[in-house]
């Protein structure tokens, strides 16, 4: 498949000159927002799922969102290249990537392959469960399969709406939002991936939470920030990570629900929300800050040295504000609806464990650890982010 992201030619791109009143969104680009935010509200119920009631079925709600997330986005990129390569206008199929003699735009093909590993999953994980009982870790060979499928629709999506943006210039807004909350979601699913190293409080004052995070968050967000058109990329999709799992964590915690799978060790009889969001747009809005001062035609070593400095930065104010505001998340003032803070699976046992910090504490050798990630993940976040910058397909 070529994957090789050129500029389309100037006379096959859309006339940037256009009123953004004019410019209509594809239908397709909704329904991959849709597929992707159907498919994070899944997986997230899913957990919350695991974590209250146990394994009953393999048609859980949840899981029927999932599903559809994976289908729409398959279905509507289908159709999109069998249009593309049968109906298509001289202009749409030259600015199509091709594969077997079919023709689309790169992120409907990314979203076509994560649609079928996620379909494919389904039939494993349903036999992976009956035959072994629950999951151990998230991370179970068939949930591998579905992530990989899962990420593949955010990024497809992220780079659908990505060839819209850097086709229409800045006179869609729209376009340009689109692809800032497909970067969100992503960020949202890769926080996921490590929820059980990252996501709770007691956690996060451990040398594997911060080189987890330094490792995890500074590629997406020093990405997004450089191919965003607007200047506060990070910080918006930062946001939309942060919203988007406080609107799950507010919404789950209304519906009743009670364990139904032993052994039950605390009394459980509302839907188990999500740990409180990493404070990301703090990291966010650091990263923007440095990274705003680089033009698109900066050279090589000024580009290296901003992204770097953005990356620690950007981790280095995450990690102090994350630093106190764990200390909050385990202290009685955050027990409360808005923050949902000690809200525990009904199949682990209860005791003080749940207000202290039970990770080996920072030292100075994973702080620096921590600091050679993070200037290293931001290289590669100012490479994936130049790469696309310059997606036309």
């Amino acid at each position: 498949m070529t994957t090789i992201a050129q500029s389309a030619p100037a006379a096959l791109a859309p006339d940037v000159r256009t009123s953004s009143t004019t410019i209509a969104v594809p239908w397709y680009l909704w329904a991959v927002a849709f597929a992707s935010t159907s498919v994070m509200v899944g997986v997230t119920w899913d957990i919350s799922w695991h974590r209250t009631i146990g394994r009953d079925t393999f048609w859980t709600p949840a899981h029927l969102a999932i599903y559809l997330g994976g289908a729409v986005a398959g279905l509507a990129c289908g159709w999109l290249v069998l249009r593309t390569t049968f109906a298509g206008s001289v202009r749409e199929r030259a600015a199509g990537v091709t594969f077997w003699g079919f023709r689309g735009p790169l992120g409907a093909w990314v979203c076509i392959w994560g649609s079928l590993a996620m379909i494919t999953s389904a039939p494993l994980d349903d036999w992976w469960h009956n035959a072994y009982g629950l999951d151990v870790q998230i991370l179970s060979p068939p949930h591998a399969v579905l992530a990989a499928g899962i990420l593949s629709i955010q990024i497809g999506a992220m780079l659908m709406a990505l060839a819209q943006q850097n086709t229409a210039g800045e006179e869609s807004r729209t376009r340009q939002l689109l692809f800032l909350y497909a970067g969100g979601i992503f960020t949202v699913m890769l926080a996921t991936l490590g929820t059980e190293e990252i996501a709770f409080a007691n956690s996060h004052r451990g040398n594997v939470f911060f080189v987890a995070t330094a490792l995890m968050f500074p590629p997406v967000l020093v990405a997004i920030s450089r191919s965003a058109v607007g200047r506060w990329g990070a910080t918006t999709a930062a946001a939309v990570y942060m919203g988007a799992t406080m609107v799950m964590i507010w919404i789950l915690q209304l519906f009743p629900a009670q364990p139904m799978l032993a052994p039950i060790l605390r009394q459980v009889d509302r839907m188990v929300p999500p740990p409180f969001p990493l404070l990301l747009l703090v990291a966010g809005l650091g990263i923007d800050l440095v990274m705003r001062r680089l033009p698109q035609d900066a050279g090589r070593l000024r580009s290296w040295a901003t992204a770097i400095v953005a990356g620690l930065a950007g981790m280095a104010a995450f990690g102090l504000a994350q630093w106190f505001f764990a200390e909050f998340l385990l202290s009685p003032a955050a027990r409360n609806f808005f923050f949902a803070a000690d809200q525990w699976d009904y199949n682990s046992m209860p005791g003080e464990w749940q207000y202290e910090f039970r990770a080996s504490p920072l030292t100075g050798t994973g702080l620096g650890l921590a600091a050679i990630v993070a200037a290293v993940a931001s290289l590669g976040g100012l490479g994936w982010g130049n790469w696309m910058s310059r997606v036309r397909r």
